[in-house]
């Protein structure tokens, strides 16, 4: 059986207490972004979160050195569009011995839903739910990876 991981990144907003920012022009949000990597049931297996400047690709990056652990059984990655590129594919082989499949939208303007990117999206949804999480109110990036890390675990609980 193919071992999947699915990853995305969220641009969110700052509040004024925030320490660090940068502005993601693609959303016009200054912030931060939550990098995740998902299993199929959208449980996270990597957390990263940078400012919001910081590209997608880099992002995913940094996620995977830092939590190549528990990414170890990982063959595919599933991502969306801004993850494609030779170099990014390269790196994540390198760093997971892993195949990056980017799944590309439809050219027709419709709305279509893609293959297996739902999860992470649900994933994101979940997040929130936690009032806390709609906007960066953490003053240093390490707080709010510990708020997104406790929602899941908030999360995993109320399911058991």
């Amino acid at each position: 059986m193919t071992s999947f991981c699915i990853i995305d990144a969220q641009s969110v907003k700052n509040t004024d207490t925030a320490e660090n920012k940068g502005y993601d022009a693609g959303k016009k949000v200054s912030g931060i972004k939550r990098h995740i990597a998902v299993d199929t049931q959208g449980l996270p297996h990597a957390i990263c979160i940078t400012t919001a400047n910081v590209t997608d690709r880099a992002g995913a990056e940094l996620m995977f050195e830092t939590a190549k652990d528990n990414l170890a059984e990982v063959q595919n990655v599933l991502a969306d569009g801004g993850y494609r590129g030779e170099k990014f594919a390269e790196t994540v082989n390198e760093l997971l011995s892993a195949k990056v499949e980017v799944v590309k939208r439809n050219e027709l303007h419709s709305f279509v839903v893609l293959p297996k990117r739902w999860i992470v999206e649900r994933s994101f949804s979940w997040l929130e739910k936690c009032r806390r999480l709609w906007k960066n109110c953490e003053r240093l990036m390490n707080t709010s990876l510990h708020m997104v890390i406790l929602a899941f675990v908030a999360l995993i609980l109320r399911r058991f």
